[in-house]
């Protein structure tokens, strides 16, 4: 596996090595010790969540409030993403700061997003399937967000925002210029 450091320290994009020939493709998804490895401490995954949208959906930009926070490591088994960490660590010189990727079936990229990162995507082809593991069980009484349409975060969701499609609970997220963080760096 291919580990690939961005802007924001402990956001990684994985690269699995992946195993062509006639009869298609293997290549593995997960391994905790390759992955704990990766991003040089140990993470215990406790949840996997799958979603289906299709083009236009944006959801985000979401965490979980301490103490349920969560990291994440997401991918797109079918379709095409952009999917974007924002870090809402109070304190960090990268507060504020967004690092976006293409995930797709065909490039098998994962995305690792720490605690202290809000997270969202937008569906790039016409239709998506998008799982991610959590390190901390879902609890709705934690569920936090900041605007996915925020535009001082200068995020190019790469769809017109009046094509988007966004839930009523995410229209209601603040901006980050009046968000509150529970997160320290």
């Amino acid at each position: 596996m291919e580990v690939i450091k961005t802007e924001l320290d402990g956001v990684l994009i994985l690269q699995p090595r992946i195993f062509n020939d006639s009869r298609g493709y293997f290549f593995e998804s997960y391994n905790k010790r390759a992955f704990h490895e990766a991003v040089g401490r140990n993470v215990d995954f406790v949840q996997d969540n799958e979603s289906a949208s299709t083009r236009g959906v944006m959801r985000g930009l979401h965490f979980q409030r301490p103490p349920h926070a969560q990291a994440k490591l997401v991918r797109c088994v079918r379709g095409r993403v952009l999917d974007v960490a924002v870090d809402i660590r109070k304190g960090s010189p990268t507060y504020g700061c967004h690092v976006a990727v293409e995930l797709s079936e065909e490039n098998h990229r994962q995305f690792f997003i720490p605690r202290g990162f809000a997270h969202g995507f937008a569906v790039l082809s016409d239709e998506a399937v998008f799982q991610y593991k959590c390190d901390n069980y879902y609890a709705p009484e934690a569920d936090g967000g900041i605007s996915i349409v925020d535009p001082e975060l200068q995020i190019d969701w790469q769809i017109p925002l009046e094509e988007a499609i966004l839930s009523e609970k995410d229209t209601r997220h603040p901006l980050l210029r009046d968000f509150d963080s529970p997160f320290e760096y």
